[in-house]
């Protein structure tokens, strides 16, 4: 290995990093985009949408201005085609650790992944905060993350001609099972009851796999792991419904236990914090940092309403006031229906009245 793939990578320049990829934080990608400015996106999730997605991707949503209704997955999805002309940077599965202001006003951001970002500009639509995974705390299981223990939402690829114990009982561990049984070479799905939350047809299609000895229903809980001479995983620890003690072979658990929202380092970044909600003026929707701004639940302000189409709205507003700061100039009004610029940013014909 030579001595430049050891040196560390430069911090990738943009003119504005855009933390949330919920439906906030797209929209901040939109708006951005309307004023010219490209935008990286960030993501702790593998997946754009954050809370709508991930918590309730499949339950209706009413109050979407000009839609009737939608599901969480479907507003995420109508949401990323609508900002597909301006070519997000996207970083998924990354979840911001660390945010300097540099002595030249601009702002350093750096990843779990070890991206690093050097942004002009820094847009936090966290909503709750970032969605992490429930972590399963067992003794010696943090050597074992990333290559025999993988938590929700994980591939399964990783499943492929192993013996796979999926662990959970909510719709992301039952469909996890599901597909598991596809490459696996066999499938646990251990819960503490033989009760799964998840949509009938996926019921329905477990019921036909356990059948089909394809799937193997286990209800206990883990007490413990068990390793080899080497320290890789080879089989759990637990005690059954009936609490005896009980081993359980495996090469590989998924550990589907739901996530949560964490604030996380943002606690950390200096910025001014009331009741863990960063405070903004509402007139831009800026900290009390220069350069960064803050949008959707995350932040506070008097009259705040947590709602998506609030969170719009200030995505809106912070946009303006971004641009406006980045070129120290102030930025016209223009309209989708009648500005060419737009329709130009935007990639549709544009048509003189």
């Amino acid at each position: 290995m030579s001595n430049t793939d050891l040196a560390p990578r430069s911090p990738i320049e943009t003119d504005a990093a855009v933390i949330g990829a919920g439906p906030v934080g797209l929209f901040q990608v939109f708006q951005l985009g309307l004023q010219g400015i490209h935008a990286h996106l960030i993501d702790a999730l593998p997946h754009p949408g954050g809370q709508c997605a991930e918590l309730y991707p499949d339950k209706p949503i009413y109050d979407i201005p000009g839609i009737k209704v939608c599901t969480g997955r479907e507003l995420a999805a109508k949401l990323r085609e609508q900002i597909a002309p301006f070519a997000p940077t996207e970083h998924l599965g990354e979840q911001i650790a660390t945010l300097t202001v540099q002595p030249d006003g601009r702002i350093l951001l750096g990843t779990s992944y070890g991206t690093q970002l050097l942004a002009r500009s820094v847009f936090i639509a966290a909503g709750v905060g970032a969605f992490v995974p429930r972590a399963l705390k067992l003794e010696g299981i943090e050597p074992l993350v990333g290559s025999q223990v993988f938590y929700h939402p994980a591939s399964v690829n990783v499943a492929s001609g192993k013996h796979v114990t999926v662990h959970g009982g909510d719709e992301a561990a039952v469909r996890a099972a599901i597909e598991c049984a596809e490459v696996a070479q066999s499938v646990t799905l251990l819960h503490r009851r033989d009760v799964f939350q998840a949509e009938a047809a996926e019921l329905e299609r477990l019921q036909t796999l356990r059948d089909a000895g394809r799937i193997r229903v286990l209800v206990a809980q883990i007490t413990g792991l068990v390793k080899n001479d080497s320290g890789q995983l080879t089989g759990l620890q637990m005690l059954d419904g009936d609490g005896n003690e009980i081993s359980e072979a495996t090469e590989l658990l998924l550990v589907y236990l739901g996530i949560s929202p964490r604030l996380g380092p943002i606690s950390d970044w200096g910025i001014a914090i009331e009741r863990k909600q960063l405070v903004v003026d509402p007139a831009s929707f800026a900290t009390s940092v220069t350069g960064i701004y803050a949008v959707g639940d995350i932040n506070t302000y008097p009259g705040k309403r947590r709602l998506i189409l609030c969170g719009f709205h200030e995505a809106t507003l912070a946009a303006f006031a971004a641009a406006e700061h980045l070129s120290a100039a102030p930025v016209a009004l223009q309209y989708t229906t009648t500005s060419a610029k737009l329709h130009e940013r935007l990639g549709v014909e544009h048509h003189r009245d």
